[in-house]
């Protein structure tokens, strides 16, 4: 549930997210849900992510979908 707060108050603000299998994600979190947060990434190309985003997506390819669950740290920057 922390991770979820951490994420609402990070909306619409660039972040680093580390997640627990060592990976480094920036972007700006464009919304979160009590399972997922939604990342709009500077598009390198294609992303795996997992889940998908829920409703139609107005960012095309570019939105990364994180688990809370696998969130390590999320840092401003």
């Amino acid at each position: 549930m922390e991770a979820y707060y951490n994420c609402l108050r990070c909306k619409d603000k660039k972040v680093r997210i580390l997640t627990v299998d060592g990976r480094q994600h920036e972007g700006v979190i464009v919304d979160v849900d009590r399972h997922h947060v939604y990342l709009k990434t500077e598009g390198r190309g294609r992303v795996q992510t997992s889940a998908f985003y829920p409703y139609a997506n107005p960012y095309g390819n570019q939105i990364l979908t994180l688990s809370l669950f696998t969130l390590l740290a999320i840092a401003l920057i």
